[in-house]
């Protein structure tokens, strides 16, 4: 069985969609499934494309044009070759289209991972230009899809809303343990006083509410507290919040750090105290694992998935309000070394136990086995 994923980057600055599907591919490949990934070339100097030197790494080169990137080279390498199934990640893009009907002229079957691009709040944004390209394409590569991969059950429901009734897949994203994590797993359980900072990781656009987390820092009991903005996104919300940050008086404890990828990102998740996700609304949100990963807290919004940081005792599940954030702040700081060393312990076993790269590829191989007729339904399949 030969199958095809397709999504419209993979470069490491197209952030959590990317990472995550080159970490299944990966997985999956190495676990001996004959798994392709295709994808347009770069047209970032400054970005690098995941997984590069890999065979199974397809690329043709970007001729998009249009809010869809419509793309003739995306036909010509789809009709020159022949997979027996098809996985396409994303929404609102032609690659995730034409991967559905090139599916469905060659009668076979297709599977559709939306990342989160189908929650209320996404359809919201942009919503006249969806509802249009849904009228026109997508409704029917949604309805005619032979499964639809959800990474959580709050992504089902919502799938479900929009009036799908075909099967989903429940399956979370994978979390690839570099081998470098160990070593500063290792380093931070070590240094026992705390580090006296939290971070943000992530785009920064205003749905991300990272001025919340600067609202509660401002408020918290804790003095001489610093905060490290990880990432990039809208230039506007980032003045915006420097802004904030010199009305609320900490400014000079506020660091934005700028975009940080692979050992640079996990190394800054180690050697904070916890990472905010004051997130309106986050799907799988990959940073929440990657923090835990690397025994860091996670405090994160009601508007994730992430309910299992409170069951696990690893951090905080929570609302995004500025004096919820500044209570969990002073909380953090009243522990004492054991418990908050004791906290990211729980939240690095329960992701390797979780969210082990293999253990979902072996759930995403059964999926494709059953989609082929070659194994019974697993049990995270939903009808």
């Amino acid at each position: 069985m030969r199958i095809l994923h397709t999504i419209e980057g993979l470069g490491a600055k197209f952030g959590g969609i990317a990472t995550c599907t080159y970490d299944l591919i990966s997985s999956l490949n190495g676990s001996g499934v004959d798994v392709d990934i295709l994808s347009p070339s770069l047209r970032d100097n400054d970005d690098r494309l995941l997984g590069i030197e890999e065979q199974w790494n397809k690329c043709y080169p970007n001729d998009g044009i249009g809010p869809i990137n419509y793309s003739r080279n995306l036909n010509k390498w789809l009709n020159s070759t022949q997979y027996d199934l098809y996985h396409t990640n994303g929404m609102w893009q032609y690659i995730v289209h034409e991967t559905c009907a090139h599916a469905r002229r060659e009668k076979k079957p297709y599977i559709i991972t939306p990342h989160g691009m189908l929650y209320p709040e996404a359809l919201a944004r942009s919503a006249w230009k969806k509802w249009s390209m849904r009228k026109l394409w997508f409704n029917r590569d949604i309805r005619e899809a032979s499964c639809i991969h959800a990474t959580c059950q709050k992504e089902m429901e919502n799938i479900r809303l929009l009036g799908y009734q075909g099967p989903i897949a429940v399956i979370g994203n994978p979390v690839a343990v570099p081998d470098f994590v160990d070593e500063l797993f290792k380093a931070r359980y070590a240094k026992s006083s705390p580090f006296m900072g939290v971070a943000f990781l992530g785009r920064l656009h205003p749905i991300k509410k990272v001025e919340n987390l600067l609202y509660g820092v401002a408020s918290a009991t804790v003095r001489d507290l610093n905060v490290f903005i990880i990432g990039k996104g809208d230039d506007n919300y980032e003045r915006f919040l420097k802004s904030e940050a010199e009305c609320l008086g900490i400014a000079d404890r506020v660091h934005f750090l700028g975009f940080l990828n692979g050992f640079d990102k996990y190394a800054q998740l180690a050697m904070i105290d916890a990472l905010f996700v004051p997130s309106d609304m986050e799907n799988f949100g990959m940073i929440i694992p990657e923090a835990l990963i690397v025994g860091t807290p996670v405090m994160a919004s009601l508007g994730t998935p992430w309910e299992s940081l409170n069951t696990e005792r690893c951090g905080w599940w929570c609302d995004n309000a500025p004096e919820t954030i500044a209570a969990v702040i002073d909380e953090l700081y009243s522990m004492s070394d054991e418990e908050r060393l004791a906290m990211g312990s729980r939240g690095r076993d329960f992701i390797l136990r979780s969210f082990a790269a293999d253990q979902v590829a072996a759930k995403m191989h059964r999926l494709y086995q059953w989609l082929s007729g070659e194994a019974e339904k697993p049990e995270f399949v939903y009808d």
